[in-house]
Parts: structure tokens; C-alpha cells; sequence
């Protein structure tokens, strides 16, 4: 895998939105006005892309120009970072035009930058995965930079310093706080805190052993069963399989698969149906164990619990669950093809290389 360098105070990031287009809604200016007074508190440059901002309306109906920012960012040697504005469901319509597009494939193999964001942008690192390019499962704009608190929660925060040189994570600890979901994303609740819970209970080991080592490797739940099933749009399974998106079964040997659910909050029955799609394929089969992310508002914690257990289908697979990423608040960084070594009983995710290339 080829890495991106750490980035660094001065830097200008791209920001994108390759799924949703609600960052160009009205209803989105002050997350616009906060998230880009944050990122120059951190030292870096927002360029909103060209299409970036164009709504909901416009990038629903234009996929290439949502796909036309990403290649932009690739192709300007200025920015040095990508960040994704929000996720959304459909940003498979990209694939076409970058996959097929020989510049953006070469540019992502020769000039690696850092690509951050979570949800449906699963599919989008599925995708630089197979062009063999470490990005990371984060944060994203408007959820995180631009959340309307006072400031950006501290864990989250915590990790995204870590994507510049010298603020590298080595490892993963469970937050010692979660965090509620708003119910109220307006103007109006600007400078509010979040409802905030006391988390004692760290990395809980349903199975197996809480002690194993793999790359990583994963994603939304709901992202992949849509593109395995095409349960959600019809042609999104027929596009995935046609650029064979999702890993292969020899790929996930010895992986750690990280998978998380969404804002949604699935029943246990779906979860346990797209965790079913995982095994039909041999996925636990192969991989040396799972992190399973703690669920939004803690909704069907312990139902989800009994579900993987159950669907794994081999009570020796290692699953530690309550992990900080994905749609839960606040959230950590996992990074793509990156070698980590899990001590769930020290509450510790070791990365046994770095996340980052040299310059």
C-alpha cells in the first residue's frame, strides 16, 4: 500500500462531497462558517471544490461532477489532504468515471494524499484500496470539524490532530465518554453541547481471544451489504462486481475486519443479514478477527452483541466490541492496509507501522 504524507500546518485541504450534497444547502451555511474556522485553528486551508457546494439537487442528478472534484484535488499538488464533506448512499455512481478515467488512477498511485471521512465514503476507500492507497476511516466535515459545540469533542479531535507529522497515533484507547446524537442540526443550537455519558466498560471481548494482529480492513455495514445485495439502488451491485470493488476472499486473509453500523440504527435481524453476506463469501473464514463499532446512541447494544456472535458462525473468532468508530460520538481513525495488534484486555489497539509515508 502506497501512504500519503502526515499533513502540516500551511496546507491547503480539499473539501468534497461525494455522496450527499447537503454541504451547499442553506440549511448547511454556519456548519460552512464553523468547519472552516476549525481547520485554520488547526493550521490548514479549506478549498472547497467546485461542485462541492452545488446541493443536493444538482449532485444528485451529476455524478461526474461530484467525481470531477475528486480527480481536481488529485490533479492540483497544492492540496495536500482530502477531506469528505459528509456520507450519504449513493457515491458507487462515481466509480465509472473514476476508474475508467487512466490520469486519476495513475495520479492516486504516484501522488498518494490523505483521505479521510466514514459512512457511504466506505465505498469510496474500498476504492483507493484496490488502486493500493492507504486512506483513513474518520472524521468528516460537517459531523466533526464543523459540530456545533463549543468545540470539537476532545477524542475526536484528539485523533484528527493525528493526521499531521508529529501527532501520528500510535495506538487506539476507548473513549472514557460517548456522546448522544442531535436531534437539532439548526443555526439555532450552535454552541450547545451534546448529551455526554460516562463509558467504563473499554473494549468488550464477546469471543475468542482479545489478542490478535492483522491489516486493516472494512467499513460501514449498511455501505457493504448495499453493494454486495444491491438491496438499496439495483445497479449498485452490478457496478461494484463490474470493477470488482469488493476484496476478494485471499485478500481478507489475516485482515482484521473493523465494521460499524449506521445513523439508521439497523435491527438486529438486517445486521445479522449483512454479517450473513460477509460469511457467505468466506470472510471469517480468513480474517484473524473483527472490531466492531459501538452503535449510535448505544441503540441495540447488547442485542448486537448475541448478533455476532451468532453470525460469525465460529465461536474461536476473535470480536471486541465497542470500538470509537464509524457513526457513534466521538470517533478514532482507522487507517486502510495498516498493520495493528489488539490487547482488548489492556484496552489497547496497537499500529505496528506507520499510518503515513515519508515525504
Amino acid at each position: 500500500m502506497r501512504k500519503p504524507v502526515p499533513l502540516r500546518r500551511g496546507d491547503k485541504v480539499a473539501v468534497v462531497s461525494l455522496s450527499s450534497g447537503m454541504l451547499g444547502e442553506d440549511f448547511c451555511r454556519h456548519n460552512i462558517t464553523l468547519g472552516t474556522k476549525r481547520l485554520r485553528e488547526f493550521g490548514l486551508e479549506p478549498v472547497f471544490m467546485p461542485n462541492t457546494l452545488k446541493g443536493m439537487e444538482y449532485l444528485n442528478k451529476n455524478p461526474q461532477a461530484r467525481a470531477e472534484d475528486l480527480k481536481a484535488a488529485f490533479r492540483d499538488d497544492s492540496i495536500k489532504g482530502i477531506i469528505c464533506a459528509i456520507g450519504g448512499d449513493d457515491t458507487y455512481r462515481l466509480l465509472p468515471y473514476l476508474l475508467e478515467d487512466q490520469e486519476f488512477t495513475e495520479l492516486v498511485k504516484e501522488k498518494p494524499k490523505l483521505f479521510t471521512g466514514f459512512s457511504d465514503t466506505t465505498i469510496n476507500h474500498l476504492m483507493f484500496y484496490k488502486l493500493g492507497m492507504t486512506t483513513y476511516y474518520g472524521p468528516c466535515f460537517i459531523c466533526d470539524l464543523a459540530d456545533m459545540g463549543k468545540e470539537m469533542l476532545p477524542y475526536t479531535r484528539e485523533h484528527f490532530q493525528g493526521y499531521f507529522a508529529g501527532h501520528e497515533k500510535k495506538e487506539i484507547c476507548p473513549s472514557p465518554v460517548w456522546y448522544e446524537e442531535r436531534k437539532d442540526f439548526s443555526e439555532a443550537a450552535l454552541g450547545t453541547e451534546r448529551t455526554a455519558h460516562e463509558d467504563s466498560k473499554g473494549f468488550e471481548i464477546l469471543q475468542g481471544s482479545g489478542h490478535f494482529r492483522g491489516k486493516l480492513l472494512g467499513g460501514c455495514a449498511e455501505s457493504i451489504y448495499d453493494a454486495l445485495s444491491g438491496t438499496r439502488y439495483g445497479d449498485e451491485k452490478e457496478i461494484c462486481e463490474k470493477y470488482g470493488l469488493f476484496p476478494d476472499r485471499e485478500e481478507w486473509r489475516g485482515k482484521i475486519l473493523f465494521i460499524e453500523t449506521c445513523e439508521e440504527k439497523p435491527a438486529p435481524e438486517l445486521l445479522a443479514k449483512e454479517l450473513a453476506m460477509l460469511r457467505e463469501r468466506g470472510v471469517f473464514e480468513e480474517i484473524t478477527g473483527i472490531l466492531a463499532g459501538k452503535p449510535q446512541d448505544e441503540v441495540f447494544y447488547e442485542e448486537y452483541k448475541q448478533v455476532y456472535r451468532e453470525a460469525v458462525g465460529n465461536p474461536e473468532l476473535s470480536i471486541v466490541y465497542n470500538v470509537n468508530f464509524g457513526h457513534a460520538y466521538p470517533r478514532c481513525v482507522l487507517p486502510y492496509g495498516v498493520e495493528a495488534e489488539v490487547f482488548a484486555e489492556d484496552n489497547r489497539i496497537l499500529f505496528l507501522e506507520s499510518m503515513f509515508g515519508e515525504a
